[in-house]
């Protein structure tokens, strides 16, 4: 049996990077799959097919998590497909780098409107049902950022860190109810974006980790079926650091 066998999980920005690598391997792990996009809908549809090859159902929703109105539409019509939700997770994001020196006011604010409000917006429109189930698994992602901080990334740093705060009052409101509320912090990792950088520089950053390479969605994703699954049913409140050791 699966570990993930009869589940439905919604994942928020999926289309591809880390979002599309949970999503695979949910799906290998027996978990119907919603997820959403922001505008790469042929990405979506192919990872549809993909999905619904592993034998679960899948489907895509154009939706921005940084919007609440579209978030609490978003679980309305997400609950009328698949019947109920039992896994959230929480992995939209984007970054605006800059020093501080240089960084716009409307740098810093979309950041956290994307990285911090999207995690507000979708757990407060999953809340009662979830109540009502008596059960859920809430999972957010963060970064290594949002625990230690990086120059040039104060709004990213800022808008992570304010995740993990987030995610231990929700561990403690509504942990009385069976709904656990956890964070993975990933370090690292490599996806499409990162193979347009520099293969001097991303081998340099390899070097500095004690594992000795990037990480890789999948690795995100193990640790993500991990907190999904029933495995974890006694851990909440949790950061889960998946970064090779950076923050040892």
């Amino acid at each position: 049996m699966a570990l993930l066998d009869n589940k439905n999980t919604l994942i928020t920005g999926a289309s591809r990077g880390i979002g599309r690598g949970i999503a695979l391997h949910f799906a290998k792990q027996g978990s119907n799959v919603a997820f959403t996009y922001n505008s790469s809908a042929g990405p979506a549809e192919e990872l549809v097919k993909i999905l619904e090859a592993e034998g679960v159902k899948a489907k895509a929703y154009q939706s921005d998590a940084a919007d609440f109105d579209q978030a609490q539409n978003l679980v309305k019509t997400v609950l009328e497909d698949f019947g109920q939700i039992d896994v959230l997770i929480n992995n939209a994001g984007i970054t605006k780098d800059n020093l501080m020196m240089r960084m716009s006011e409307d740098d810093f604010n979309k950041v956290i409107k994307v990285n911090l409000n999207s995690v507000f917006n979708l757990t407060k429109a999953i809340l009662r049902p979830m109540l009502k189930q008596r059960h859920g698994s809430i999972i957010n992602i963060s970064s290594v950022v949002g625990v230690k901080g990086n120059a040039g990334q104060g709004n990213y740093a800022a808008s992570k860190a304010g995740v993990i705060g987030f995610s231990k009052s929700m561990a403690l409101e509504l942990g009385s109810r069976n709904i656990r509320t956890n964070v993975i912090a990933p370090g690292f990792i490599e996806t499409e974006m990162t193979e347009k950088l520099d293969e001097k520089t991303v081998e340099g950053w390899r070097q500095a980790i004690p594992l000795k390479r990037g990480g890789t969605p999948e690795d995100v994703a193990n640790a993500c079926i991990f907190l999904a699954s029933d495995m974890s049913a006694y851990i909440t409140g949790q950061t889960l650091n998946v970064d090779g050791g950076m923050l040892t």
